[in-house]
């Protein structure tokens, strides 16, 4: 459920709303818009990546994960309500909204992540990931949907569409709001704290100093973080700029670019459900090595598409693909994970995603820019992050990564 809540921030706010109206009517046009955008959330990603880390120990020193979650959900939540009184010009209010929220939401994402290992073991934690991610799409789906439909109402009583935009934040935080309840009211925290509350800092570097060394003790899994920065490089890149390589690279219409991404949306939780299931019989590697194939195929498409359909027929695979790699990728984290350490590694978890949402995009916006506005250039580049992505997985060991986390002495 938490899936299903937080999921209409990312498509509402991050991919298919915001971004082009603060692009175009908070910075009014200028060629600059768009970089302000991505350096707003390259930042809050930043500052994911910094603090990910002690926010897990911490969480798991004090046994925290849901008091945090509450924190940060009611900030993202509050944030994106008050984008809806930014207008053009509001930059420096913007700007401040999108990085505190973009922040909070990261941070609740490794957050909900580690609560994993508790409520699924062994080999279902890939079905529920995968539930976890189907319902996430249809989440996103519904406030796409009612902000869509809110757009559709206010233009045909004549309210202009920039004036009608801001609204749809108020209808995103409800709805973040009101879906994110359950998961409040009816989850556990099942762990025990580890430290008394006199120490919080000292005990959390401490712990993060006890984590880096033991990295070599947990090898495959360190292998398998550094194969998400690479192929979650290209997904990042995908997702962030899927909207603009529609219109940019094969002429759509917005009306076009936003069905064509509720479309999507309901093709990412098929396929988060669909190899949510697989992947507990292939294994998590293989179910992950089978996504990232279809991603290098994908791209191969995108890029060679001349028409309408070929480019429909390959943003559906982009669905397809999205859903079960985001799955299989995050239950893979959560089976390598020793159990007492599960916040801390799915922090880094969360800086090695974060990590990639910075690189991805910013090379995709080099080689545009370096190509004098090549787009079908750009995304053939980015299928170079999902080839090396495959290339790192083939180094990963399950086997014996599983063995190690289960070896972690219970009171570790």
């Amino acid at each position: 459920m938490f899936d299903f809540a937080n999921s209409s921030y990312t498509t509402v706010v991050i991919t298919a709303i915001f971004g082009a109206y603060f692009v175009s009517v908070v910075a009014d046009g200028a060629d600059w818009g768009t970089l302000a955008w991505t350096a707003s959330l390259a930042v809050s990603y930043a500052l994911v990546m910094l603090t990910g880390p002690l926010v897990g120990a911490y969480a798991d020193l004090h046994a925290a994960k849901k008091r945090l979650l509450v924190a940060t959900t009611t900030g993202c939540i509050v944030a994106t309500a008050g984008l809806a009184w930014v207008g053009r010009g509001d930059l420096a209010l913007a700007v401040a909204l999108i990085v505190f929220s973009n922040y909070c939401f990261g941070t609740g994402e490794n957050l909900i992540a580690a609560f994993l290992p508790e409520i699924a073991k062994g080999e279902a934690i890939g079905r529920v990931s995968g539930w976890g991610w189907g319902l996430g799409y249809l989440g996103g789906l519904l406030a796409l949907a009612l902000c869509i439909v809110y757009l559709q109402w206010a233009g045909s009583r004549g309210v202009p569409a920039d004036d009608a935009v801001p609204a749809t934040m108020l209808i995103t935080a409800l709805l973040f709001a009101a879906a994110s309840l359950p998961t409040f009211l009816f989850l556990k925290e099942r762990t025990r704290p580890l430290a008394g509350p006199g120490h919080a800092f000292r005990d959390t570097f401490g712990r993060l100093r006890e984590t880096i060394h033991r990295a070599r003790r947990y090898r495959d899994l360190w292998r398998f973080l550094i194969c998400i920065v690479f192929y979650q490089a290209g997904i990042q890149t995908v997702v962030t700029l899927a909207a603009i390589y529609a219109e940019q690279a094969m002429g759509f219409t917005t009306k076009e670019t936003l069905v064509l991404l509720a479309v999507t949306n309901i093709a990412g939780s098929v396929g988060a459900l669909l190899f949510g299931q697989v992947q507990d019989r292939l294994g998590h590697k293989a179910t992950l090595a089978l996504t990232l194939w279809l991603w290098t195929g994908t791209v191969l498409m995108l890029w060679a598409a001349g028409g309408a359909t070929v480019f429909w027929i390959g943003a559906n695979l982009v669905g397809l693909c999205l859903g079960a790699s985001q799955s299989a990728g995050r239950a893979l984290v959560g089976y390598l994970s020793p159990e007492r350490h599960t916040g801390e590694f799915f922090g880094l978890w969360g800086l090695a995603v974060k990590l990639s949402a910075i690189v991805g995009p910013l090379t995709y916006g080099l080689v545009s820019w370096l190509s004098g506005g090549d787009h079908r250039l750009a995304i053939l580049m980015t299928g170079a992050f999902f080839v090396a992505g495959l290339a790192l997985l083939s180094t990963v060991e399950v086997g014996r990564g599983r063995e190690a986390a289960l070896a972690e002495p219970a009171t570790a």
